[in-house]
């Protein structure tokens, strides 16, 4: 697997090291991730890190200990955007550097597990339903589609497909774009007429404007001239294909040995897109704070604080797709764990566009009446006009 979950480790704290790879590890089997996607980094292997692909920062050693050599990495790893987790034994303030001190910390002592989760998070591997989207033409591909949905599901993706996921009554279209952009990533069947279906274009389209990450599987038949820039993309062949002709693809399934090679790709693809959508939120939000002469902090657990003249913070969390109340109710368990400090507010910050309005205005109502508030991206200037 070329794409990698990618965990540096800076410090001496070996024992703890050890100990976190090991829960690390059974996170991932836990969560039914391809095995081999997590490649922890050492200080002397920093080569092997890239700048394409997700990377989380501990640093867990004494400010006394600190090189040169991880001094510069952990400023690059800064300028990267990557989240560095400082870990400490009992004292934050005598163990940390300088160059950490304005980011939480957490104590290993009795919190493997926990500093495990927050790897994750950062990650976004923990969001619990892994949702895809598969976009096909019916005429072409609907076996296809339908062996992936059965397939995706039976591996605890969550997946949408429309002939079996919209509810009869529903408003069909609206419906599909909801469903779209709450999902984590799109597989999108490219067969030989696929773009000349407007619905199939519609898709591609709205995609590239919610900038939702899109595996593109490429019939044998297709002009892979189109797609041959595209990163996240697979090329089938005949041989790929089982009981039917290599004059008419569209009444075949794929072979078994195909559907894992599937999965490394959607799952790579995936976590890339979450960190993308994610980052997008992260940099709209942080440029109406610049816009407006605001100070806004980005944290190891990808949420933005906002100090108060009162010395309080102001919590806004990145939501990528549909915000939910249990995303209002998990955001508030996850900062009542980590800060320490009075906060004034927590806020779940989303982009709007596509999602239902009937399921806008709950999330209206829902400010009423909840602590955790949320914020459309229509609205991030207005916060800081306040």
């Amino acid at each position: 697997m070329k794409y990698k979950y990618q965990l540096i480790l800076l410090g001496e704290n070996e024992e703890f090291f050890n100990e976190l790879e090991i829960e690390l590890r059974k996170g991932f089997d836990e969560l039914k991730i391809i095995s081999g996607a997590l490649n922890i980094i050492q200080e002397t292997e920093i080569g092997q890190y890239s700048g394409g692909q997700p990377a989380f920062v501990i640093y867990s050693g004494h400010k006394n200990n600190l090189t040169g050599r991880q001094k510069e990495i952990l400023e690059n790893q800064k300028l990267d955007g990557n989240i560095i987790l400082p870990v400490f034994n009992e004292s934050f303030d005598e163990e940390m550097p300088e160059i950490l001190s304005n980011r939480n910390g957490v104590s290993f002592v009795g919190k493997v597990k926990k500093i495990k989760n927050i790897v994750l998070e950062g990650f976004q591997l923990l969001r619990k339903n892994r949702k895809i989207f598969i976009s096909y033409k019916r005429s072409e591909s609907s076996n296809i589609a339908i062996q992936l949905y059965e397939f995706l599901e039976s591996q605890n993706f969550d997946v949408f497909i429309d002939t079996h996921s919209i509810d009869k009554g529903e408003e069909f279209q609206e419906e599909l774009w909801h469903r779209m952009t709450d999902c984590d990533l799109i597989l999108m069947l490219n067969t030989k007429e696929f773009l000349e279906s407007t619905w199939c274009k519609q898709e591609l389209d709205k995609a590239h404007l919610k900038r939702i990450g899109i595996v593109h599987l490429l019939w044998p038949d297709c002009d892979f001239a189109s797609f041959a820039h595209i990163a996240h993309s697979k090329k089938l062949k005949y041989e790929d294909f089982e009981n039917s002709p290599v004059a008419d693809v569209t009444k075949g399934k794929l072979k078994e040995n195909l559907l894992s090679d599937i999965i490394d790709l959607v799952e790579s693809s995936r976590a890339r897109n979450l960190a993308s959508r994610q980052d997008w939120l992260i940099t709209d939000f942080t440029q109406a704070a610049n816009d407006n002469d605001v100070e806004v902090n980005l944290q190891y657990s990808r949420y933005i604080t906002r100090k108060l003249d009162n010395d309080k913070l102001k919590i806004y969390i990145p939501t990528v797709g549909v915000p939910q109340s249990i995303n209002c109710h998990n955001s508030q368990s996850l900062i009542e764990q980590i800060e320490s400090k009075e906060v004034e507010s927590i806020t779940l910050i989303y982009d709007e566009l596509s999602i239902r309005n009937y399921w806008l205005r709950h999330l209206d109502w829902l400010n009423e009446y909840l602590k955790v508030k949320t914020l459309k991206k229509l609205d991030f200037n207005k916060e800081f006009q306040k």
